[in-house]
């Protein structure tokens, strides 16, 4: 198993680093995803994940694509879109994934991957994006 540590990380650069090592057939284990950076001006980002998430399929709404406000998932939804997801090899590779929020817990033991990314001038966390468009909020009914 692999473990890479997601924190002050580009999300896509770390997305492209999981989804190649998946699709060789290595499990790969991406902790601290709550702290991966995505660049760009915070307003920008948040209107794009906005729009993304309020998309809705006329026909039938149950079939338009989720998009989740919580950092693993969200992650984890990023890199599935860098796998072949339609053939059987992309929905395998897609089964080895592991995302935690934090350190995960247990006997996850496997070789440390490290590498540097530049961190850019403009960025926000993937905590802080998630907290911008609804994840820690209580709905009031």
């Amino acid at each position: 198993m692999l473990m890479i540590n997601g924190e002050g990380k580009l999300v896509g650069r770390v997305g492209s680093l999981v989804a190649k090592e998946l699709i060789k057939g290595y499990q790969v284990c991406l902790y601290n995803a709550e702290k991966l950076i995505i660049s760009g001006s915070k307003t920008n980002l948040l209107q794009k994940y906005v729009t993304r998430r309020s998309l809705k399929n006329q026909a039938n709404p149950e079939h338009s694509p989720k998009w989740s406000n919580v950092p693993y998932l969200l992650t984890k939804r990023i890199i599935r879109g860098m796998l072949p997801w339609k053939s059987r090899r992309g929905r395998e590779a897609f089964k080895r994934l592991r995302v935690y929020n934090g350190k995960p817990h247990g006997d996850h033991k496997g070789k440390e991957i490290a590498f540097e990314t530049a961190v850019p001038k403009k960025y926000i966390t993937m905590m802080a994006l998630c907290r911008s468009i609804g994840y820690g909020k209580k709905e009031s009914s």
